[in-house]
């Protein structure tokens, strides 16, 4: 019989609001991240209380090491454990009424705290206790709420890209230190892909040998032409370390899910086995970013080979999923392939998207024979989803709707909200990302749930995780800064779900749980205390108005005229308009008593004759980019290169004609347009661009014709191209056309932000 049963029920204080009067949910929960799903008031235990700690439950011994553990990285009093109860003392009880992720925290009459749930609801509640200790460092009487706390989603997950860049095995356990401690329990090993393959697979020596080495890797984002930086990347985790991180993650009931992509994204494989491609040939580990053509051939043998493979990852990860990629599969060699194309009519195949559709289902059918599970991106539902598999969906929701609704479990992890790689401040001022921007409180705001889906259909929506792919993220630190506090706010959307208390609560509390970051040396971004900017047109002008989520503080900033001349920092007033006639570049921080908080705010806004002027359009912009329709062109704001979506306007395998009405007939000197080049996104300069002036709306006089070469001429790294005119020119309309190549190899987008007529 358990001690705890023998103690008298009367003795438990299940209300603290008995004493205090029932407080609202979450009102004292501090500042726990995630926040509790109820929390009713406080009590104050002595210091020395968590000090010591018993479990009459051997299978909670494990948890209370651990929590050991993480109270030496915090810099906390050990909690010895002793074998007989004697209070006040933390006690630790399975209680199995309860639901096995959730936890309750009780207070005993003699002043010992009582953690009771399932296994790991009993490490959860430690992990509470971790954050209530550690923010109450040094007081000798620390305040406990009354928790009863439970998860709303099975699958809390956060991804990490170990194949662009390679993170050694104490850094994984770290980023699985950080999960725990935010109560999230899946960790998404992104293993292989095109530029390396990282984990050591002993039938196949030469995937590490050659296969986790590359000579060097691209320079920033744009590939042509092609810049290397030299420097060659090389990284594996061995088999020994892979079961060590496995283990280490089971002790923070973390399971940890590997990716082994196909039948795409792998190059770095075929470099080492070029017999298992279409083609043959010697092949090099890629050095740039974006996709290869090179992917595995359909045959049997390079079936078998992957079986061979997944043999050795089945014994290393006991993972209920194993997740498969399956995403972005070029089809370019499976068309020119003998072999590829002899599998396709045996199998009476009707294209090469029923051929990727049959391999996924050999491979899932062979997972399914171990008693795994797959799991893919929400790529696999292309050609009928193979049954019993399990979709990623991260192309936006579509992919996740279409598989709960064929009664498949679903993981969601759309770009929109998910994707730690994009942007998450002011992109003039963040570091070099991949593009998008995901700020915190679109994070937060964010639901896993589609409101499309009924009761029953979104019974199949295991959860959501988030990714971090690293293309842009070569260091341990950045991959911290990218990755918190976003996980904070993600943990919160997936412990507490619908019943989270909301942003504002939860920024309070987020500024508390900085010093908890702190203290684990957690390189976080501080873009939640960046400045902020909204703006609208009035009478030609441009008013900018600047806030900040916080306002302990005050915001300072200064103007820049377009002669370089830098005005005096002045204290913004809340509810003034800062009003610009001229172009003009705003800076702006944020600082409370004694410390600066977040970096400087820097935008540049455009005054110019077609300010507010909407144009029309002969073909709509995309719907995937078209976040602020047409009058994006001429908000005033300068988009910059590398592209933040909010700013850029894109159109997909279209000819652009627009055209601005100026109002009147006035002196045009010159015309300014913002265009995108990112190669790796298929994103290119016009073949051809022409400049157009009219007066009556219907005759328009060429004034200027570039081809790529002069385009390129004129662009700069922002991606300004500044067109003169040779001559005086008068005007009330500008026409703006700009063609695609027809020629390319890949299916261009063409990225257009601000118009500007001079």
């Amino acid at each position: 019989m358990r001690l705890f049963h023998s103690i008298p029920t009367s003795w438990v204080l299940p209300m603290f609001g008995f004493f205090l009067g029932v407080l609202p949910k979450h009102a004292h929960a501090q500042a726990l991240i995630p926040a509790p799903i109820e929390s009713r008031g406080n009590i104050n235990v002595q210091a020395k209380t968590l000090q010591s700690i018993h479990t009459n439950n051997k299978e909670l011994l494990d948890e209370i090491d651990t929590y050991n553990d993480f109270k030496k990285k915090l810099k906390l009093p050990e909690a010895k454990r002793i074998e007989t109860f004697t209070s006040p003392r933390i006690l630790c009880d399975i209680d199995k009424k309860m639901s096995a992720e959730s936890y309750r925290f009780d207070i005993l009459p003699e002043g010992s705290l009582k953690i009771s749930g399932g296994e790991a609801g009993v490490f959860y509640g430690l992990m509470s206790l971790l954050q209530l200790e550690s923010q109450q460092r040094g007081k000798k009487t620390i305040s406990i709420p009354q928790l009863n706390d439970k998860p709303a989603f099975a699958w809390r997950g956060l991804h990490l890209d170990v194949s662009r860049h390679f993170f050694p095995v104490s850094f994984i356990k770290k980023y699985i230190d950080l999960l725990a401690l935010h109560k999230m329990n899946t960790f998404h090993w992104h293993l292989t892909d095109d530029q390396g393959w990282r984990i050591e697979i002993k039938k196949y020596p030469e995937l590490t040998r050659i296969g986790s080495k590359r000579k060097e890797t691209c320079v920033g984002k744009y590939i042509d032409p092609y810049v290397g930086d030299n420097t060659p990347v090389a990284g594996f985790y061995t088999q020994e370390e892979i079961k060590d991180v496995v283990r280490y993650a089971a002790a923070r009931h973390i399971n940890v899910v590997p990716e082994i992509e196909m039948p795409g994204h792998a190059l770095a494989a075929l470099t080492a086995y070029p017999q298992y491609a279409c083609e043959k040939s010697p092949k090099e580990v890629l050095t740039k970013w974006g996709v290869s053509d090179d992917v595995f051939c359909t045959n049997d043998s390079t079936l078998r080979f992957l079986k061979n493979i997944l043999n050795e990852v089945f014994e290393l990860f006991p993972s209920e999923y194993i997740h498969i990629g399956g995403d972005e599969v070029p089809k370019t060699r499976w068309k020119n392939c003998a072999s590829c194309q002899r599998t396709l009519t045996k199998n009476k195949l009707k294209n090469e998207d029923e051929l990727q559709s049959y391999f996924i289902r050999k491979i899932d059918a062979y997972i399914s024979s171990k008693g795994r599970k797959t799991i893919g991106w929400d790529e696999i539902l292309e050609g009928g989803l193979a049954p019993g598999a399990a979709v990623m969906s991260w192309r936006g929701v579509e992919g996740g709707i279409a598989a709960a609704k064929q009664k498949h479990n679903v993981v969601m992890s759309p770009g929109t909200h998910c994707y730690f790689d994009h942007y998450q401040g002011n992109v003039n001022i963040e570091p070099l990302a991949i593009g998008g921007y995901t700020p915190i409180e679109k994070v937060y705001d964010y639901n896993p749930i589609p409101s499309t889906l009924n009761a029953d259909e979104a019974k199949y929506i295991l959860g959501a995780q988030a990714n971090v792919w690293t293309e842009y993220i070569p260091s341990t630190k950045h991959v911290e800064y990218m990755a918190y506090p976003r996980a904070a706010a993600l943990s919160e959307v997936l412990w507490t779900g619908k019943q989270r208390p909301g942003f504002e609560d939860f920024k309070e509390r987020l500024r508390t749980h900085f010093n908890f970051l702190d203290t684990l040396n957690v390189h976080y971004a501080p873009a939640i205390f960046q400045v902020q900017a909204t703006h609208e047109i009035n009478n030609d002008k441009v008013q900018v108005n600047l806030f900040t989520h916080y306002k302990q503080g005050d915001i300072y900033y200064q103007l820049i005229e377009p002669d370089g001349t830098v005005g005096e920092k002045t204290v913004y007033q809340n509810g003034e308009s800062i009003v610009l006639d001229k172009s003009t570049i705003v800076q702006a921080y944020y600082q409370e008593p004694g410390q600066r908080r977040g970096p400087t705010f820097e935008q540049a806004y455009s005054v110019h004759k077609a300010l507010g002027k909407e144009p029309q359009s002969k073909t709509p912009p995309s719907q995937y980019y078209n976040l602020g329709g047409l009058g994006t062109l001429v908000d005033g704001l300068r988009a910059r290169a590398p592209r933040n979506n909010q700013q850029w306007l894109g159109w997909y395998q279209e000819d652009v004609q627009l055209t601005f009405d100026l109002g009147s007939e006035q002196l045009i000197n010159q015309v300014t347009v913002s265009l995108l080049e990112e190669i790796s996104s298929h994103i290119f300069l016009p073949e051809k661009l022409i400049i157009e002036i009219g007066s009556d709306g219907s005759d328009f006089t060429p004034v200027k014709t570039l081809d790529r070469d002069q385009i390129k001429s004129f662009y700069d790294a922002s991606g300004y191209i500044r067109v003169p005119f040779d001559n005086t020119i008068f005007g009330k309309q500008v026409r703006i056309s700009t063609f695609y190549d027809r020629t390319a190899n890949k299916k261009p987008w063409i990225f257009i932000s601000e118009v500007e007529v001079d």
